[in-house]
């Protein structure tokens, strides 16, 4: 069985990197894997970054939402028919395909409260806020204190302020955020505060003695970071380094680096990515947390991905880009 796949490679001459489509055979289904029928999928930063990377023909997509058509022998979770997501793994086949291969332990049921569209904005920042709050911080029912999310207008940020006012109810959230419209988007999810970026000032002061940090834009702010961290605070960083965290050692505080998918294969935690979605679509499907897209494209194309791409790269859009495959 052969998969209609949008993937990126490199053309010969001249190193320039595109998008192409060809018909890639799916290989064979694994016993614990999902054959998935792709609906939709979303772009993250990792897409954009990984599109740049040298290599052979690959397949992006890291969030899909899709309805199963064949299982492994080994698979006890799912039975055909089911609507999945998932976020993927780094070294299978994305979501930018036509039918998919997912090891039923990184998926769950998808929201049924959703269209496929709107679960496609979730697994990979979902998954991303949960381990920075839950596994990074061990943040619990009865913590309290000041979070400041970095970035919150983001994919991440904007999961990130759902989780702590819908699980953390002692916990203030402060989010990063300088336009209009990301300051009414982070404030409509549920941020107590919202400071710009640049002066990260509250009411005319400078934040102090924040408890934790999440950062999806560290390169630089550091320094800043080590000014408003109480002494012993703990930061997560989701971007990518190599960033000097030096300033810290002043402040004693902790620098946590999340990386979804470290535990997206078996020997890792997969199974763990099953139950933080399972636990996501309980959320959705009870009101207390909602989807993140903002901005929707029709059609698995080379144009699609090309503008998604696009919109992602300029770090400029609030929320999450998806692609409706209908």
């Amino acid at each position: 069985m052969a998969s209609r796949a949008i993937g990126r490679e490199v053309l010969p001459s001249g190193g320039l990197v595109q998008f192409a489509e060809r018909h890639d055979p799916l290989g064979e289904l694994g016993v614990n894997d999902l054959r998935v029928e792709v609906l939709a999928a979303s772009v993250n930063p990792v897409d954009t970054k990984l599109f740049r990377a040298a290599g052979p023909f690959t397949v992006l997509g890291y969030d899909g939402v899709g309805v199963v058509t064949e299982t492994g022998r080994a698979v006890s979770r799912f039975l055909p028919g089911d609507r999945v997501y998932y976020a993927g793994t780094l070294d299978r086949a994305g979501s930018n395909q036509s039918i998919q291969l997912v090891d039923e332990r990184i998926a769950a049921l998808a929201p049924s409260s959703l269209a496929a569209s709107q679960a496609a904005s979730l697994p990979l920042t979902s998954i991303t806020a949960w381990e920075s709050l839950f596994v990074k911080l061990k943040l619990h029912t009865g913590s309290s204190g000041t979070l400041l999310m970095v970035g919150g207008a983001g994919g991440v940020g904007s999961m990130v302020i759902q989780l702590v006012r819908a699980l953390l109810p002692e916990i203030t959230i402060v989010a990063t955020a300088s336009r209009p419209e990301s300051v009414e988007w982070v404030r409509t999810l549920g941020a107590h505060h919202v400071v710009d970026p640049r002066t990260l000032e509250l009411d005319g002061r400078e934040l102090a003695n924040v408890d934790w940090i999440i950062s999806a834009w560290s390169a630089g702010r550091i320094e800043d970071f080590a000014r408003v961290v109480r002494p012993f605070g703990e930061i997560v960083g989701i971007d990518s380094g190599p960033i000097d965290v030096t300033p810290l050692k002043a402040k004693s505080a902790t620098w946590h680096w999340e990386y979804m998918f470290t535990r997206a294969n078996p020997t890792t935690g997969a199974d763990d990515h099953h139950r933080i979605l399972t636990t996501i679509t309980e959320l959705v499907d009870s009101g207390r947390i909602r989807n993140t897209d903002t901005a929707t494209l029709s059609g698995l194309s080379i144009e699609t991905l090309t503008e998604a791409h696009r919109l992602v790269a300029s770090g400029t859009t609030i929320g999450k880009v998806v692609i409706s495959y209908a």
